[in-house]
């Protein structure tokens, strides 16, 4: 059961009508190493993990619900103002035919987002192997996009979404410790 604050996990502020910058966010939105696959993944992934560490998985797939509605907030505040015409110069133009305004859970070249993005193999350490993947891939997409922009309103919440895939990262990385010490005492020799 979750708890709902109506307030982004962190400001959202863009400094001006950017579509392309729209388009390339989309990536977290419904890529393969985005935000919806994260939370989807963590949150499946809990139920064939170990009791000490299934509330990390919880809590990181939670998390990745909120920087979701941050991406999609970017985008929203991007485009709002855009013309159809400044759509469909930032490569927009089949997003706008098909859902005119409205998020579609698509990559940034407007594939759409699948299952097949989730991994889920059952054995705790490969999967908290594919996290720590998963993560450490958002952190060099975020960068990529901080890279992609002269907005530094939109740098700045770019930034925190960065810096919380890094603490996620750290986070399965201990998980995998914890099991393994865990797995260790449970030898029989």
């Amino acid at each position: 059961m979750w708890v709902y604050e109506k307030k982004l996990q962190y400001p959202v502020r863009v400094s001006k009508c950017d579509p392309m910058m729209a388009k390339f966010l989309m990536e977290q939105y419904g890529g393969a190493d985005g935000e919806l696959a994260a939370a989807l993944r963590y949150l499946n992934q809990r139920y064939t993990i170990p009791d000490k560490v299934v509330g990390l998985l919880n809590d990181i797939g939670t998390e990745e619900f909120a920087h979701l509605e941050m991406i999609a907030t970017m985008v929203y505040k991007l485009t709002k103002d855009a013309s159809v015409e400044q759509l469909e110069a930032a490569g927009l133009g089949a997003h706008y035919a098909n859902h005119d305004r409205a998020l579609f859970y698509s990559n940034a070249a407007g594939v759409p987002w699948t299952a097949t993005y989730i991994q889920a193999k059952g054995d705790p350490l490969a999967d908290l192997y594919e996290d720590i993947a998963a993560e450490e891939k958002a952190r060099a997409t975020y960068q990529w996009l901080i890279d992609m922009t002269d907005d530094v309103d939109l740098q700045d919440s770019l930034k925190f979404l960065r810096e919380r895939e890094i603490v996620h990262a750290m986070r399965f990385k201990e998980a995998v410790e914890i099991i393994k010490a865990d797995q260790e005492t449970k030898k029989v020799f």
